[in-house]
């Protein structure tokens, strides 16, 4: 028999982007505690504040049934477990599971039976009952789907969209039998007001959520190949995108960096599986190469519109708008803005960066990179616009190229601007 309604008391383990409006949705209907080894981060969760900007302070503050802990023993009077850590990639792009790993072996020092123990991380088919289930049950010693049941949700937050919410995303449910499946599938739907789609097993929703980023990897590495191919014939891309999306049926993709925790990862957990049973993927690897390729690409075209114009590129003072891995977050993530810092700073640029959304120290201890906090006005020889902020849009055109010397470089990645009004674009 599954857990009552009334007893049920759960745990959100890992509060980053996807744990806390999942912590804070379940916090208004259920006993929830929030638990994170990140002491700071559950200091400041407590005080209200998220540095995610995920969730607001009035909404931190409202949830009636919600806690936060770093401590293992708040777990124990918890039966249900969601777990909402990172799933890395690791410097040769194979999957790191240790944050994975390291929150099942956690869950099997605290779990008992008839406990529920719920993935929502991104990994590759097989994953939650190959890694994860045997660890719980080497520590606990309880005997899957005897003892304890297992299921796969998989997360589909957007950082930064005030629109898609938790609540108002379908949810994909799978569990480790017909009766803990329809137990995770009830639970979700107190909460997804969207609604949810029952996968028949975990396997299935494990596949499901890798290839829903992998497909829109793809689809935007060929449309950053398009890019090339066009600016090489002299034809401007946005306009042919334009002209190609008035049929009813074109996808609206456009070129650019490829980063963050989803896109630029999860095709490697699929690839990495499918090489383990012998067969080579090789249209997502080729997508995954033209995408880690861009930064790379539009330096080498920086570079050539800057010869063009007769500006000196060694010894360039160049600025790089944005440094999040998208528009209007925090998100640092996997940026692939830091590839054009680096082959910049390869051609022996003076590259400063701007990006109003991220604390310094973030961007200093995950990259290495101390970015500027003020503008200088007629200061630089190059001026690249990697993320479309909003604040950049509102800074208006006249603005930015009063950053740029007499004569300067504004190159526009994200289309912020018209055509006519920048002097070179993806």
């Amino acid at each position: 028999m599954m857990i009552p309604e009334k007893e049920i008391r759960i745990a959100i383990i890992g509060l980053g982007y996807v744990g806390l409006p999942l912590a804070v949705a379940f916090g208004g209907l259920f006993t929830t505690l929030g638990y994170d080894i990140n002491e700071a981060r559950i200091r400041e969760l407590e005080t209200g504040v998220d540095a995610t900007l995920e969730v607001d302070e009035a909404a931190l503050k409202s949830v009636r049934y919600l806690t936060y802990s770093c401590d293992i023993a708040a777990l124990k009077r918890c039966n249900v477990y969601i777990v909402t850590v990172p799933t890395p990639i690791d410097k040769n792009k194979c999957p790191d599971l240790t944050p994975l790993e390291n929150a099942s072996a956690l869950i099997g020092e605290v779990v008992g039976p008839g406990d529920v123990v719920i993935y929502e991380s991104t990994v590759y088919p097989g994953a939650t009952e190959e890694v994860c289930v045997p660890i719980i049950e080497r520590i606990s010693g309880l005997v899957y789907n005897t003892h304890f049941f297992a299921g796969y949700s998989p997360e589909r937050i957007n950082p930064g969209d005030k629109e898609h919410r938790v609540a108002t995303i379908l949810k994909v449910t799978s569990g480790s039998t017909p009766e803990a499946s329809e137990f995770v599938d009830g639970l979700y739907r107190r909460v997804i007001t969207a609604g949810t789609h029952r996968a028949s097993s975990i396997r299935v929703a494990e596949a499901a959520k890798v290839i829903e980023n992998t497909q829109r990897d793809l689809n935007i590495a060929l449309i950053n190949e398009l890019a090339i191919i066009f600016n090489k014939m002299g034809i401007d891309t946005e306009e042919v995108l334009q002209a190609a999306g008035t049929k009813w049926n074109f996808l609206p993709f456009r070129p650019g960096l490829v980063g963050g925790h989803c896109i630029g990862v999860d095709p490697y957990y699929l690839t990495h599986k499918a090489q383990e049973i012998g067969y080579h993927p090789e249209v997502i690897l080729a997508g995954r190469r033209i995408n880690d390729g861009m930064g790379a690409y539009i330096v080498s075209e920086v570079v050539k519109q800057m010869i063009k114009r007769r500006i000196q590129v060694k010894g360039a003072s160049v600025l790089i708008m944005g440094l999040t891995f998208k528009e209007n977050c925090p998100d640092l993530r996997n940026t692939r803005v830091v590839d054009m810092v680096h082959e910049l700073s390869e051609f022996s640029a003076e590259v400063e960066v701007y990006d109003p959304w991220v604390h310094g120290d973030e961007a200093e201890e995950a990259y290495g990179i101390t970015l500027v906090h003020e503008l200088r006005q007629g200061a630089y020889d190059a001026v690249i616009l990697a993320v479309a902020h909003d604040a950049f849009k509102a800074m208006g055109i006249d603005a930015i190229r009063g950053l740029g010397k007499d004569p300067h470089l504004l190159f526009d990645i994200k289309y912020l601007f018209s055509k006519d009004q920048v002097d070179a674009r993806l």
